[in-house]
C-alpha cells in the first residue's frame, strides 16, 4: 500500500529500529526492493534521487514506484532523495510521490532554512512529509562520478533551530558517514548522536549507509536513527553476483542481480532490528 513516511518513521522512532531507504534506477530494482519487504512483512521506502534523472526519468520512476506500492501488502513510500531544486520537488509532490527530500545543505543554514520552508509549506497540505538535511553529508569515491566532498557534522543547537523553523517531519543528520564507496569503514560520532537524538522529537536520518559496516548500522538504530538510506551496496552485490555465476546474457544478468539485491536488503532489515 502507497502511504507516506510520517507514520512508519514515527513508529521507528518510538521503537529504536530503522527503516531502510534503497535508492532505485530501473524497475527491477524497485521490485526486488518490495519483494523483500514482503518476505519479512515490513515497510521499505523506494527512494528516488534527482541525480538519477539521466538513466530513470522523474515520471518513470513514479509509475513504477506507485506500481509496486500499490500491490504490495505491506507499507511503501515512494521518495524523493536529495532533491537539489525546489522545481523538481514541487513537480514530483505533483506528480504523486507521498515523501520528498529537500537537500539544501550545502547552503547556509538561513539559506536551508528558507529553502526547506518553502517545501514544507507545498508538501504539507498535499500530505506529503518532508525530509531535510543539517549539517552535510559529504561523498566518499565513484559517487555519481563526482569528486568526493568532506562532510561536516551536524551541531545540536544548529539542529533545533532548523526543526522549530522549517517544521520537517524528518531530518538526515552527519555523524561520520558519506555517499558512495569508502576507503575502510567509516567512524561513526555515536555521541554526537546521542546528544542530536536528545535535542529533537522528530526521526533522524541517516545518509550513506552503504559499507558502513553491520555493526555500525544496528548500533545507529538501536541509537536513534530511524531511516538508512542504501544504494552502493545494491549496486556492488548485483554486479558482484554476475560476476560470480559468469552470467552471459542479459536475462540471466538481470535474474541473477534481482535475487542479490533481493538478499542485501533482507540482510538490512536484519541489522537494523526491522525484521
Amino acid at each position: 500500500m502507497l502511504v507516506n513516511t510520517k507514520a512508519m518513521l514515527m513508529a521507528a522512532n518510538d521503537s529504536n529500529y530503522a527503516i531502510p531507504s534503497p535508492d532505485y534506477c530501473n524497475m527491477n530494482m524497485a521490485r526486488a526492493y518490495v519483494e523483500a519487504a514482503q518476505s519479512v512483512g515490513r515497510p521499505v521506502i523506494l527512494a528516488y534521487s534527482e541525480a538519477m534523472q539521466s538513466v530513470l526519468s522523474l515520471e518513470d520512476a513514479y509509475f513504477i514506484g506507485r506500481y509496486y506500492a500499490e500491490k504490495a501488502d505491506v507499507e511503501v513510500a515512494l521518495h524523493i532523495d536529495h532533491g537539489k531544486s525546489i522545481e523538481f520537488v514541487k513537480q514530483a509532490i505533483d506528480l504523486g510521490f507521498t515523501s520528498v527530500m529537500i537537500d539544501a545543505s550545502a547552503d547556509t543554514l538561513a539559506e536551508n532554512i528558507r529553502k526547506t520552508k518553502i517545501i514544507v509549506d507545498y508538501a504539507h497540505p498535499r500530505n506529503v512529509s518532508v525530509e531535510a538535511e543539517i549539517g552535510h553529508v559529504g561523498a566518499g569515491i565513484n559517487y555519481e562520478e563526482e569528486k568526493g566532498d568532506a562532510s561536516v557534522y551536524t551541531e545540536a543547537a544548529d539542529l533545533v533551530e532548523f526543526v522549530n523553523a522549517t517544521g520537517i517531519d524528518s531530518v538526515a543528520v552527519s555523524i561520520g558517514t558519506a555517499h558512495g564507496f569508502y576507503k575502510g569503514t567509516p567512524k561513526i560520532n555515536f555521541d554526537r548522536l546521542a546528544e542530536l537524538k536528545a535535542a529533537v522529537s522528530i526521526p533522524l536520518v541517516l545518509h550513506g549507509g552503504s559499507s558502513t559496516g553491520d555493526e555500525n548500522l544496528r548500533r545507529c538504530a538501536e541509537s536513534g536513527i530511524s531511516k538508512i538510506n542504501i544504494f552502493t551496496d545494491f549496486c556492488t552485490a548485483g554486479a558482484q553476483a554476475i560476476n560470480q555465476e559468469h552470467a552471459d546474457n542479459y536475462k540471466q544478468m538481470m535474474s541473477t542481480a534481482d535475487k542479490a539485491i533481493k538478499a542485501v536488503l533482507e540482510h538490512y532489515y536484519h541489522v537494523f532490528n526491522c525484521d
